[in-house]
């Protein structure tokens, strides 16, 4: 594990646009005591220009009833993790998934059937804010545990080259959540950073040799949707402007041209149960 960790603590502590680091130190300034760290993740790492894009966050916390002033909140982020928010700063807009420790380090290992989790951070991260030197290596310990659980729930091929076997794990990541980005999605987060990935394949196929992981990929599909829907369900109550967010992310992975009428923005539960069937039938959301 030392040397995939080493690659890890290298990886997280890479630098970011200062206005996201800002944007870390707000967001974890609004649950203090609670909070411990801030990991910003995807598309939007390679991006130049955040203006006009939802940058994503996860919110690590010491514990859920410390971090919410409403007692609703910290058994919503118990019983279905992760509670997600919206936030905006300096003309910027995130969502934040917040996270305690243990959920964390828990549902980035082999124990955890659902790819949430894991099949994020097996791809690059920063961590961006830390509450101090303990919290910074529980998050690099954490984070070292997915990419190895992702590799080893894949099982590697004989013969397969190391970028095609990233390529089919999140392929078959991709496939146990509802997602709305285009097919081929899974292989270019691949092909965007190949050296990366290169450097990864060894270590944690090291760490997946001795892991056992949970469950199959037909319950991991299974699992992962019936839990987006649940999410999505919760996010209704805790993410300002999520129906718009949701469509809007749709419309711009998918090449969709969907529009939302007044009475789906004031019911939006049930304006996503009722898209839902509509969504998967045109495959804007698979």
């Amino acid at each position: 594990m030392s040397q995939l960790r080493a690659l890890v603590a290298e990886e997280l502590s890479l630098p970011v646009d200062p206005r996201v680091t800002a944007m870390a130190e707000a967001i974890a300034a609004k649950h203090t005591p609670a909070s411990r760290a801030v990991l910003f993740y995807g598309s939007c790492l390679r991006e130049r220009e955040l203006d006009g894009l939802m940058l994503d966050f996860y919110l690590i916390v010491s514990d859920y009833r410390a971090a919410y002033g409403k007692r609703w909140l910290a058994l919503a982020n118990k019983l279905i993790p992760p509670n997600v928010f919206y936030f905006e700063q300096n003309g910027l807009a995130a969502k934040y998934a917040v996270l305690s420790e243990a959920d964390f380090h828990r549902l980035n290992g082999p124990e955890t059937g659902n790819v949430s989790v894991w099949a994020r951070f097996a791809q690059p991260s920063r961590l961006v804010w830390a509450a101090d030197d303990l919290a910074r290596e529980r998050a690099v310990e954490s984070v070292s545990r997915a990419a190895p659980t992702l590799l080893a729930a894949t099982g590697p091929k004989s013969g397969e080259a190391p970028l095609e076997l990233w390529r089919r794990a999140f392929s078959l990541t991709y496939s146990a959540e509802l997602r709305a980005e285009r097919s081929g999605r899974a292989a270019s987060v691949v092909d965007v950073e190949p050296e990366r990935y290169e450097r990864f394949t060894a270590p944690a196929l090291a760490v997946a040799k001795t892991l056992r992981p949970h469950g199959s990929w037909a319950w991991r599909r299974i699992e992962g949707k019936g839990l987006n829907v649940l999410r999505l369900a919760k996010a209704s109550a805790t993410f300002a402007g999520g129906p718009d967010y949701i469509i809007w992310k749709i419309n711009r992975h998918a090449g969709t041209k969907i529009e939302l009428t007044p009475w789906q923005r004031r019911h939006p539960l049930l304006a996503g149960l009722s898209l839902l069937p509509r969504l998967l039938r045109s495959g804007a959301v698979r």
